[in-house]
């Protein structure tokens, strides 16, 4: 049964005029809210139209909701400074009220080769993008100490740790894992689990059954064992309510995209799951025959990435009267 009802979008919005894809953004979280929504997650784009920034824009959605819970899907830690990070994580969360649930990767940031004089001019070859780099941020957000130094110089006085400190936030840190090593370490860590669509073909090229060994690997090195929080974001779209336009937009979209489920993608040998189009009642039907949701009990559905507000307020909507209630979930109270 469904406990947890999130959606993932990404934030899309014209160069010329930005600030009204941003406001769009903003406007679908409030929705989100008043549909009873658990949580609303961004995604990164760097260099793209998409959201550079989750954290700024998660800051001013936390002045315009008081509820809904409100997170990255990922942040690609290979484009931050870690103890930056944590600060900025750590300042939302205080402005929130404890309601930051932010997700990061690992790995070289995308396009490295051409970004790296623009992000990491004199350190490029020096840069640590392993796990390392999380354990760094972790212990940072923790609470450990920054500095050996704490007390007052002058008239100022200083910290040994980062500041604002948010007791809660290091239990609502999630890792993005698509390999089965990667889940495996996050569950050594004591972290959440953010699956996706996505998923490395390593032992299998079923979608469902590579998720479920990443989910159930997960939780056997988790301390919490089978208690340990994952969380699904497959893309879905029930058509509840739709205009026959919108239908058949969203099924071009899914279409467009099916050729690339059919066989692991490039070097990495990336599988994508198959977007889900149709009636709340289809769907819920579709995942509760879906090996590795049948795991969870907390989902992120994606919001597909080039549509209209229109299309989102349709699908959110749907998601939360129709497809929620079908797969056992209760909107939270307004």
């Amino acid at each position: 049964m469904l406990s947890r009802l999130g959606f993932l979008t990404i934030g899309l919005f014209d160069p010329d005029d930005p600030g009204a894809g941003h406001e769009s953004t903003l406007r679908i979280i409030e929705l989100g809210e008043r549909l009873g929504f658990d949580s609303a997650w961004l995604r990164h784009r760097h260099l793209q139209y998409g959201i550079s920034s989750p954290v700024a824009v998660l800051a001013a959605a936390s002045q315009r909701t008081s509820r809904i819970e409100l997170g990255t899907a990922v942040t690609p830690l290979g484009w931050e400074n870690p103890l930056r990070l944590a600060e900025d994580w750590a300042t939302v969360d205080v402005l929130s009220g404890g309601r930051l649930n932010p997700g990061l990767s690992v790995g070289p940031p995308m396009r490295y080769d051409e970004v790296r004089d623009a992000l990491y001019p004199d350190t490029g070859d020096a840069e640590d993008f392993t796990y390392t780099r999380v354990e760094r941020l972790l212990r940072l957000v923790r609470g450990e100490p920054a500095s050996p130094f704490r007390g007052r110089e002058g008239i100022e006085d200083f910290s040994d740790r980062v500041q604002p400190h948010s007791p809660g936030l290091a239990s609502r840190i999630w890792y993005g894992a698509a390999s089965l090593g990667s889940a495996r370490w996050a569950g050594k860590q004591g972290l959440n689990l953010l699956t996706s669509s996505v998923v490395k073909a390593e032992e299998s090229e079923d979608f469902e059954q590579v998720q479920l060994a990443q989910i159930r690997a997960f939780r056997s090195a988790h301390p919490l064992g089978d208690r340990a929080r994952v969380s699904q974001g497959l893309v879905v779209i029930p058509t509840d309510g739709a205009s026959a336009a919108q239908v058949a937009r969203y099924t071009a979209y899914a279409e467009a995209r099916l050729p690339r489920t059919r066989e692991p993608q490039g070097p990495a040998r990336m599988m994508f799951a198959p977007d889900l189009v149709g009636t709340a009642d289809e769907i819920a039907e579709r995942l509760e025959a879906h090996a590795a949701f049948r795991e969870v009990d907390e989902v992120a559905f994606a919001l597909p990435f080039t549509f209209e507000e229109a299309d989102y307020v349709q699908i959110l909507t749907a998601m939360a009267t129709r497809l929620g209630p079908a797969l056992g979930w209760a909107a939270a109270p307004a």
